[in-house]
């Protein structure tokens, strides 16, 4: 008896767990209604990436902006009506890229299954395997599938709810705890700043009017300064950018964690990760490329259960960026 009981309160935990990680998302959730979706949406993902090394930090930052507001919905795709304004066109996304390889990818797939591939699912997919390239196509983390698409996107709940690059870490904390992410998840998922650009405006008052006097942030390094000084000359360019991982902007690795512990990280939110000693160590366990390679899969598939929309929930949208 005591065996049995052990028995069914071990099952009772693993479907606890199970749970908990993915909510009501599932391996190979379209093995039956859709075989070919995952390989479709993996080859379309390759033919863009090998014209674009950009993408898998646009496809990254798109599904981080999507999944913190309303959750992993593809609300972020939806177009702004004459009665809406949607996310897409709040200021922190005016900058966002790669809706069209989503829209691209989502014809591909409804060519071969009509009604069924959500566009969530498809944003997650495209995001994992744009990354994953670089490791010829060794997938990087787990994406569970089964998301619908929300119906409803509000340009007002994008500054309320996503993590802006001036926050501190104690705003920073509160956003991903309001997404039942962690600390952990914090400095984890920052890590995808090894990826990608920054334009100038968003952080050049770090450069020259920190605290309004016309100052500079005592945090940042010096010499880094003066460097970022030379290509952002003025707090009003907004075209200039500069890569967020000094010379490896392209390579997705954990060169982000020492340039943060030399005080070189570009936005606020950045330097932000060692201004506690919980964060610092954090860093400093990240420095080692396969610990962080772990630990990002399991913070991604976390980000990528938020919320989400399943069962008669939501829709399964026949176009990206309008609602059926």
């Amino acid at each position: 008896m005591t065996m049995r009981f052990f028995l069914v309160a071990s099952m009772v935990v693993f479907c606890i767990l199970e749970i908990s990680e993915g909510g009501s998302l599932s391996k190979n959730f379209y093995k039956k209604s859709c075989p070919q979706a995952e390989q479709i949406i993996l080859t379309k993902t390759q033919e863009h990436v090998s014209s674009r090394p950009e993408l898998p930090a646009k496809l990254l930052r798109l599904h981080f902006h999507d999944c913190f507001v309303r959750g992993c919905d593809g609300s972020v795709l939806l177009e702004s009506t004459s009665n809406n304004t949607a996310e897409k066109d709040s200021f922190p996304n005016l900058s966002l890229a790669g809706f069209d390889v989503i829209d691209d990818i989502k014809i591909a797939v409804e060519e071969k299954c009509p009604g069924i591939v959500s566009c969530a699912d498809i944003l997650a997919l495209a995001t994992r395997d744009a990354v994953s390239i670089q490791f010829k196509n060794k997938k990087l983390w787990e994406v569970l599938t089964g998301r619908r698409d929300g119906t409803v996107s509000k340009s007002d709940e994008v500054l309320l709810s996503l993590p802006a690059p001036f926050h501190n870490i104690t705003v920073l904390r509160q956003l991903f705890a309001n997404k039942k992410l962690t600390l952990h998840d914090l400095v984890v998922l920052s890590g995808a700043h090894t990826l990608g650009i920054g334009h100038c405006n968003v952080f050049s008052n770090r450069l020259y009017n920190f605290t309004g006097k016309g100052d500079q942030d005592p945090s940042l390094n010096p010499t880094y300064a003066d460097s970022l000084k030379q290509t952002c000359q003025s707090l009003s360019d907004t075209t200039t950018t500069v890569e967020m991982d000094p010379s490896s902007s392209t390579d997705f690795d954990s060169d982000y964690y020492p340039v943060l512990l030399q005080n070189k990280g570009l936005f606020q939110s950045d330097a932000a990760l060692v201004t506690t000693k919980q964060s610092k160590n954090i860093v400093k366990q990240l420095v080692s490329q396969n610990k962080f390679f772990t630990e990002f899969a399991q913070s991604m598939k976390r980000m990528g259960a938020i919320e989400v929309l399943s069962g008669s929930d939501g829709e399964i949208r026949r176009k990206c960026s309008v609602v059926n």
